[in-house]
């Protein structure tokens, strides 16, 4: 079904049994932005996440869960959160800083022996800070991955990104490359010896208390919980299809994940109050560089994005763009508000992204304006 032939049921916000309600000003604009992106721009489903400092929690949704049975959007639904299992990562590798078990600053030739080279690529001059601050000049293997979904190892991946030449020299310059997360997620294995998704889950989702948060093992293409289905389209006016169900192997430590919009905004609250990191570690986390990829006055730290915000003051996040979801948000750098919306289509018109965007700096700085 194209996304203009969508009918679009009643859509509503509501608060669970230990949530309490915000301003009803408040919450009916964040429903309305909802309603704009299903009505307007054509996207299947969205749904969003408020939480406040006291734990206050809102949920939202708006759009049909299932195009073809036009089913109800589950509240709160899992959906493929994407490069937000960036800060997972990282989270895991500062995590063995602190416990002196891997070095910021160390290269990753000491870590993964013989692997990283190839042309103007040398792992002698890559250090682990490089890889999560995305300064390490080396090329994404993401747009030369093959047609064909099938199974990718973390190996097959870094082989791809290592047939191109080097983007720039090792911290010469800023470039958003998965393959440099890939091998994180490698080094977290070599130096744990134990396999990635156990140690995200041990030392990252048990710890920040996630309940609907998992790394799924390769060959899982299925969401476990209710969710809503996630859409694609093959080239702009395309018809949607459905791409819920795939192989996310071809992500791994870069953008594997599978969450919810209170989960994340759990999580990234849970990070920046010091109750996942050491104040050193989390200090070096924060430390960032310009990264305008990500939006005006955008900064990039360790694995976590820093963006400013209308009111005055930044947001801390992520974000994550993968086949059929697109995930947006993050938390006060003051702590007191988190928010996270999740729509199920990669729009081609990267406007509605930026309205997505609008969205959650209005959530955050207590108000939402009208997306049209």
């Amino acid at each position: 079904m194209a996304a203009g032939a969508l009918v679009v049921p009643a859509a509503s916000a509501t608060t669970g049994p230990h949530q309490a309600r915000t301003g009803s000003a408040r919450a009916d604009a964040v429903q309305e932005g909802l309603n704009a992106l299903v009505r307007t721009d054509g996207v299947p489903a969205a749904l969003a996440g408020v939480r406040e400092r006291a734990g206050h929690t809102r949920t939202y949704t708006a759009g049909v869960g299932d195009l073809a049975t036009g089913s109800a959007v589950p509240r709160d639904g899992q959906v493929r959160v994407g490069s937000n299992t960036k800060a997972f990562t990282a989270v895991a590798v500062l995590q063995l800083v602190g416990e002196g078990k891997v070095g910021l600053d160390t290269s990753v030739e000491t870590y993964l022996p013989g692997l990283v080279h190839g042309k103007g690529i040398d792992g002698n001059r890559i250090t682990v800070r490089r890889l999560l601050q995305h300064t390490s000049g080396l090329p994404d293997y993401v747009p030369y991955l093959d047609d064909d979904v099938r199974p990718y190892t973390p190996g097959d991946l870094v082989d791809i990104a290592l047939r191109h030449e080097a983007v720039f020299a090792p911290g010469e310059d800023w470039q958003y490359s998965n393959t440099n997360y890939v091998l994180a997620g490698m080094i977290i294995e070599k130096v744990t010896r134990r396999p990635l998704g156990e140690e995200l889950h041990r030392r990252v989702i048990e710890r920040a208390g996630l309940r609907h948060t998992y790394f799924p093992a390769p060959g899982d293409v299925k969401i476990r919980e209710a969710h809503p289905k996630g859409y694609y389209q093959e080239s702009p006016g395309a018809p949607l299809r459905d791409g819920t169900e795939l192989d996310p192997s071809w992500a791994w430590a870069a953008g594997q994940m599978i969450s919810t919009n209170s989960d994340l905004n759990r999580f990234y609250t849970a990070l920046l109050s010091g109750d996942l990191l050491p104040k050193a570690q989390l200090r070096q986390m924060r430390t960032t560089v310009p990264a305008e990829y990500f939006g005006p006055g955008a900064r990039y730290g360790l694995g976590i994005v820093s963006r400013p915000l209308s009111c005055g003051g930044r947001y801390w996040g992520h974000g994550g763009s993968t086949t059929g979801y697109e995930t947006r948000g993050g938390v006060r750098g003051d702590l007191r508000a988190a928010a996270n919306i999740a729509v199920t289509t990669q729009p081609s018109d990267k406007r509605v992204m930026e309205r997505v965007d609008g969205l959650v700096d209005g959530a955050l700085c207590r108000r939402v304006t009208r997306s049209h």
